[in-house]
């Protein structure tokens, strides 16, 4: 009886949401005279900057199933194993039965968003033809509202009750949007399907909502960083990017859970099918980065305390993503004192972090603000990483100007990876 009264709800809001008339498509502005110069020369950067993961995947997509078969078994196992299983496992939010969101909660919470909050729902059409639900609250007016926040959820969270909240709660504008495949997003959740849909939101956001992209930031929860990060190396002057219980490549966290005999299978079925490389692309991003490092993550840990089974907050992917910005954008102050970040990162509460940083090296933020605002006055209009600052440092001031860039790029919060950030955690990324 249940089952049944889950599927009428179920096609009674899939073709609710069929009736809705399509708000954007993805090629809208590029039909517009006044916005044809601007348009041409971002299609010009995005097929510059998004070559080695676009373009590539692209090609790989135009490949026939019986070319696919001619490169032996192998090749066509790992195809049909991306696209069964590893698909259903890698976002559980597009498999019904796997689902563990009701779609009474996701209705519930869409109604909530439109009646207490004035969201206004719309549909916007991608690149690949998916349809892509999305939801935008306006607070333009308020104290933050003129800063728009477009949230990226995880593998198995929705707008209606997902990272949307955090920021929303904050007090910031807010857009969000569901994954091709989850709740009403039409298609399938690939990653390139997911890099249609993230393109087509921020066009939206710019041309038919009317921000800057100077004050959009884009907050990628999980799995969302992936289409985040893309976001932001696609779209340089993007104002802002926080990354959530966020990773660096999906091959660590495949490799601890899949069994010794399936590794080589599995891995290489990642590295051609779902090639999330969020540390490659960060690195092409010039803007100001957060990433929230939540210390009891279980799923971005790689290694548990054999005692109690919690995470080992030393072996959070999100530790290499701080190193990997340190290195592409200070290569000068990283460079022979990585030790001393990769002592501040095995910190698992704020009294061990402030022991390190305030009374074992005694960092001097004043002092470390000094040289970077001194350094950046110099470079004039041209402030581009990587910068040549600390070249003529002695090892002792390295090691404070690294720590003080390691503490303005990550932050701690003490909770697990499925919980909700609480919205007094969330916040901007700091700015020289």
């Amino acid at each position: 009886m249940c089952f049944k009264i889950w599927m009428c709800l179920m096609i009674k809001d899939s073709y609710s949401f069929k009736k809705w008339p399509v708000e954007y498509c993805w090629d809208e502005t590029s039909r517009s005279t006044s916005s044809e110069d601007s348009n041409r020369s971002h299609e010009s950067h995005l097929s510059g900057m998004t070559t080695a993961v676009q373009d590539r995947k692209a090609k790989k997509a135009k490949i026939s199933i019986l070319r696919r078969m001619k490169h032996g078994s192998n090749s066509w196992i790992r195809y049909t194993l991306a696209h069964t299983v590893g698909r259903w496992l890698l976002y559980p939010g597009s498999v019904y039965l796997l689902n563990k969101v009701p779609l009474t909660l996701l209705v519930n919470g869409r109604t909530r968003l439109m009646e207490n909050f004035h969201g206004k729902r719309a549909k916007l059409v991608a690149r690949d033809g998916n349809e892509i639900d999305t939801m935008f609250v306006d607070r333009r007016g308020k104290r933050f509202g003129k800063q728009l926040v477009i949230s990226c959820e995880g593998n198995g969270s929705f707008y209606e009750v997902g990272c949307f909240i955090t920021p929303l709660k904050a007090g910031y504008s807010v857009l969000g949007w569901n994954h091709p495949g989850f709740a009403r997003s039409s298609g399938k959740p690939y990653p390139q399907n997911d890099i249609n849909a993230m393109d087509v939101v921020i066009r939206y956001a710019m041309h038919r909502l009317n921000f800057s992209l100077e004050d959009i930031a884009i907050y990628g929860y999980s799995l969302g960083s992936y289409t985040a990060t893309w976001a932001a190396m696609a779209y340089p002057e993007l104002g802002a990017l926080v990354l959530d219980a966020s990773f660096d490549s999906l091959l660590p966290l495949a490799a601890k859970v899949v069994a010794k005999k399936l590794r080589k299978l599995v891995l290489q079925t990642i590295r051609e099918h779902f090639n999330l490389n969020v540390a490659d692309m960060l690195c092409h991003y010039q803007g100001p980065v957060l990433l929230i490092r939540r210390t009891l993550d279980e799923i971005t840990s790689t290694h548990f305390h054999l005692e109690n089974h919690l995470p080992m907050v030393q072996t959070n992917r999100a530790n290499e993503l701080l190193l990997q910005i340190l290195r592409c954008r200070y290569p000068d102050i990283i460079s022979g004192v990585e030790e001393v970040v990769c002592q501040l990162l095995t910190a698992d509460c704020p009294q061990v972090e402030s022991f390190i940083y305030h009374h074992f090296y005694r960092v001097d933020d004043k002092w470390c603000l000094h040289q970077l605002k001194s350094y950046q006055s110099s470079l004039g209009q041209k402030t581009e990483f990587p910068w040549k600052v600390g070249s003529d440092l002695s090892s002792a001031r390295k090691k404070h100007m690294a720590l003080f860039l390691a503490k303005k790029h990550l932050k701690n919060v003490e909770t697990t990876h499925g919980r909700t950030l609480p919205p007094e955690e969330f916040e901007l990324p700091w700015k020289l």
